[in-house]
Parts: C-alpha cells; sequence; structure tokens
C-alpha cells in the first residue's frame, strides 16, 4: 500500500514531518521561507522544498510540485509562526494585539491552502496562548473560516481540537502545544490519551538522561561554553533548578527577587526529569542548561526534541537552536499520525507506545547529581533583601511603559 501523501507548510526544521514519517506518512512537498530551515530539509531528505513565502505560492503550483492535483493530497500539516498568541509575549505586555497583529495573517493563509486544496484531512499545530480562556479570537476565527469553508466547497471538515504536553506522549520534554485535526468526510477525531504520567498508573515521563545519556561529550566543532554576565553563576544552581534557588525561597543566596526574572533564566536540566521546553531564541542566561553548565550541543538539542538521529541541522549555533527550538518534537507527531491513520484511514498500524520508532529507550541506573559549588565571589554582594515580583502587567518594565505614555 502506498504512503499517505502530506502536504506540509510552516515545515521550519521538519520536526512534524519526521515523525509522519515514523508513522508511515510521505512528505509530497514541502514550503518554507526561512534559508536556514531549506538548507536542513535538502541535506537530510529529498522532499521538493518551495523556499518562498506561503504569501507568494499559488495552491496549485504546491500541488504541482508534490505531483498532486486538489482533493488527492491526504494530509495536510502546518504551524502557522505563532508569535501573536505566544505566552511569553502576553507575559510581557498583559496584553497582545493577536488577531490585529500582521503576523496573524499566517493562519488565513493556512486555511486558504486548505480550502484550494481540500485534503482528506489536515492537522494545524500552534502555541498553547491560541486557545487561551479569554484570548481565544484566534481560535475563533479557525473555527468560523473552516466553517466557511464547508459552506463553499460542501466539503464536512468537523475540527477537533486540545492541548496536548509532549512528556504525556515519551517525549524527554515538558512542552505543550495546541493541535487541531479535521477530515474531510466529517469523520471524528479523538486525540491520543497521555500514555505517560508523573507517578499514578502510567509508566513515568521518559526524562533528559533517557535521551542523552548515551552521548559522548561534545567535542571542540562546537562552542558551548555559557557565555554573559551571569554564566559563572550556573555552577552554583542545582539540577533542575533556575534563579529561583538564590531567591529568599530558595536553596542558595538571596541574590534576586522571587519571580522577577523569567523562568528560564539561569534554567537547568535534570538527568531524572523530562527537560524543559527548549528556547527558539534564548539570551546568553536563557536556559535550559546541560547540567555540566554549558549550552546544549546540536545533537542533545535534536535528541530532546525526538528528532531522528540520521537528521543534523544545518548553520551555526544560533541557527540551529532556533531551527530546533520552532520546531514540533517528532515523537508527538508519529504519535499524532499513528491515530490518524487508524482513525482517519482506516488502517491499523502498531499503537502500543513500545513499538513507536522515536520513543528514547529507558537508561539506567540514572546518575546522582553534581554537587553544586559556591556562588562566586563577584555576585556575593548582591546578597540581601529584594521585592518579590507584584504580579501580572505591575513589573518593572510595565511600570515602565505606563510612565512614558502620555496622560489622557
Amino acid at each position: 500500500m502506498p504512503r499517505p501523501r502530506v502536504v506540509s507548510l510552516y515545515t521550519g526544521a521538519g520536526g512534524m514531518d519526521y515523525g509522519f514519517e515514523a508513522a508511515g506518512f510521505e512528505t509530497a512537498v514541502a514550503l518554507e521561507l526561512d534559508h536556514g530551515c531549506c538548507q536542513t530539509l535538502r541535506a537530510n531528505r529529498r522532499w521538493p522544498v518551495i523556499e518562498r513565502s506561503i504569501f507568494d505560492v499559488p495552491t496549485d503550483e504546491l500541488l504541482d510540485a508534490g505531483h498532486l492535483r486538489a482533493g488527492e493530497a491526504d494530509l495536510l500539516v502546518g504551524g502557522p509562526p505563532c508569535q501573536p498568541f505566544s505566552k511569553s509575549g502576553y507575559w510581557v505586555t498583559g496584553d497582545a494585539r493577536r488577531l490585529d497583529d500582521p503576523r496573524a495573517d499566517t493562519l488565513s493563509a493556512y486555511l486558504r491552502v486548505v480550502e484550494e486544496a481540500l485534503p482528506h484531512a489536515f492537522v494545524l499545530e500552534n502555541v498553547e496562548g491560541l486557545a487561551f480562556q479569554g484570548k481565544d479570537e484566534g481560535l475563533r476565527l479557525l473555527l468560523e473560516r473552516i466553517e466557511g469553508i464547508n459552506l463553499r466547497t460542501r466539503s464536512k471538515y468537523a475540527p477537533r481540537y486540545t492541548l496536548l504536553n509532549a512528556a504525556e506522549h515519551g517525549v524527554p520534554q515538558l512542552r505543550q502545544r495546541f493541535f487541531l485535526v479535521a477530515a474531510r468526510d466529517g469523520a471524528p477525531f479523538e486525540f491520543p490519551r497521555p500514555a505517560f504520567g508523573d507517578g499514578g498508573s502510567l509508566p513515568p515521563f521518559r526524562t533528559a538522561w533517557d535521551a542523552l545519556g548515551d552521548l559522548a561529550a561534545p567535542g571542540g566543532e562546537e562552542d558551548l561554553a555559557a557565555r554573559g554576565k551571569w554564566a559563572a553563576l550556573l555552577p552554583s544552581i542545582p539540577e533542575g533548578q533556575n534563579y529561583l534557588w538564590h531567591t529568599d525561597r530558595g536553596g542558595g543566596l538571596p541574590l534576586f527577587g522571587w519571580r522577577r526574572r523569567y523562568w528560564t533564566f539561569l534554567l537547568k536540566l535534570a538527568r531524572n526529569r523530562p527537560s524543559w521546553t527548549i528556547q527558539a531564541q534564548p539570551g546568553p542566561a536563557v536556559g535550559p542548561f546541560h547540567w555540566d553548565n554549558r549550552r546544549l550541543s546540536m545533537r542533545e538539542l535534536c535528541r530532546l526534541q525526538t528528532f531522528p538521529d540520521d537528521v543534523a541541522i544545518q548553520g551555526n549555533q544560533h541557527a540551529i537552536q532556533k531551527q530546533v527550538g520552532n520546531a514540533v518534537p517528532s515523537l508527538l507527531a508519529e504519535v499524532l499520525g499513528r491515530e490518524i491513520r487508524k482513525q482517519l484511514f482506516g488502517e491499523r498500524p502498531r499503537s502500543t507506545s513500545a513499538s513507536l520508532e522515536l520513543l528514547p529507550p529507558k537508561r539506567e541506573p540514572v546518575p546522582e547529581p553534581a554537587k553544586v559549588r559556591p556562588v562566586p565571589r563577584q555576585f556575593r554582594a548582591l546578597a540581601g533583601k529584594h521585592e518579590a515580583h507584584p504580579g501580572t502587567g505591575k513589573g518593572f518594565a510595565a511600570a515602565a511603559r505606563k510612565a512614558d505614555q502620555p496622560n489622557p
């Protein structure tokens, strides 16, 4: 039986595509604007890649590149750029422009291809903020546009959507994302239930050690040293902790105010727990950092995102971090792809977690954490009483913005 064919939009470095590949799909064509991502795709797979903006590529051209006609694509997948709906943007400002942000037009572009290509089914991935209660304009837009597509094309797309935590499906990373799945014939779709957990009857989460434990220490080809003002403070923070260790509610010295920094500030992996979410654009003090107090290597980043080991990300360290951090964990896409094949294509692929191609193996025993080092002398003068964060929209940055606004 031929493999179901995928049209991939906003492909990035291919995280979702590698997962659907593991679930038995074949990417017929990929559309991606970022040159670095396109270099990665071409270096690792032989998929046709269109390196242009979705706004400049007619759907007919996209289908032609994949040797498809309207209605022939088995699956359309993609994650439109998500900045207008991101949790971090809302955290900074206490609000966000969201649909008024021109970057939100990428949702409409995705749905334009759905309407013109009419795939058997489609998967849309995005940040969890897309469905925030009271801030769900993007979700309502999606549902309204899908209803319009059905009216105009006589299709029966019946969208189902949820938030999936990657760690609950075997990914060694705590990462929550929004997914919407719809089939053209109106068939309902049930999302996979959690297969891993933090205690209880489910098998335990896969951990950073499961993902990285067999890798040798990186060689000198990558500069992974922590940089910047705070780098020397990392060895004084235990595995699995962040700057909060050095507050009056932590176990170290009170160097910072409680929650006065981003959660990812000086954040370190713990060997015996899943990784924190891999960031796409970290500053010099933004983690997660390796427990050896350094940046993560390309292969380590790929392992935590469950990319296949035959994939090598192209570019410098900044480009690698951006490509991997923006990707969907491949194992999560594999789990979703298996369910789509079973429920929407009437196939019966193996469904046990043990048979998942991209699931990291358990590695035991897990080494004990390294002992923390004393706080370096240059930071000890910061020890003292520090005010805790007063709440969303009330911090230093918010106060500065209000001060700059003219009085009505």
